[in-house]
């Protein structure tokens, strides 16, 4: 039968991995800014870096908030597909990711959840290596940055290019993720379970 009521959320989904993009741009044009102004102050003003923070800051927050619509959205449709319950509850899929130190490992052994209650896969590997891939890009960009805020001004330029690699990785990396988890709720969802026909139909006596 049919699940005619549940469906992947795609539009979620795609929201999500503009806005994921849109991010990884932004970002890039924040490092940009900021390294002109710290080589060439006279030439770039501190408030166009800070400008550009503040787009990227912002379209964060909306990433941030399209991101874990999508995915509280496809935990629930995980729960449906899956034959056992999902460990923890809906809620705290959604605030393990807002927790200082529990957002650095916690999301991602939800996110491999989720991924594995979606439907059954023979790239179940390959799968938990893309989304290990991507965690280890996000974090890497994440402990970079903290480190970074440490260094003089003469190690900016390479703390940068470290940093929007990382940030890249990761970007990429997230859509990938957004588009196999999706996909595969896809193919789940609509798979069906053949109706009996005419012939499988007990005869009356």
């Amino acid at each position: 039968m049919s699940r005619p009521t549940v469906k992947a959320p795609w539009p979620l989904a795609r929201s999500a991995q503009a806005a994921v993009a849109a991010v990884a741009v932004a970002d890039v044009y924040r490092a940009v800014t900021l390294l002109a102004h710290d080589l060439h102050p006279q030439d770039t003003s501190l408030s166009a870096s800070g400008r550009a923070s503040m787009v990227y800051v912002n379209l964060t927050m909306v990433a941030a908030v399209v991101f874990l619509v999508w995915f509280s959205r496809c935990r629930r449709n995980a729960q449906l597909l899956s034959p056992g319950p999902l460990p923890g509850s809906a809620a705290w899929a959604v605030f393990a990711w807002l927790i200082p130190v529990v957002n650095l490992w916690v999301p991602r052994g939800l996110v491999l959840d989720v991924h594995r209650a979606s439907g059954p896969g023979a790239t179940e590997k390959r799968d938990r290596v893309l989304v290990n891939a991507w965690w280890t890009a996000w974090a890497g960009h994440a402990v970079v940055v903290a480190v970074g805020n440490q260094l003089s001004r003469g190690a900016l330029l390479p703390h940068l290019l470290v940093a929007e690699a990382f940030d890249l990785t990761a970007a990429a990396l997230a859509i990938a993720v957004i588009q196999r988890v999706t996909a595969r709720q896809a193919t789940a969802l609509t798979a069906t379970i053949p109706l009996p026909g005419a012939v499988d139909l007990p005869r009356p006596a």
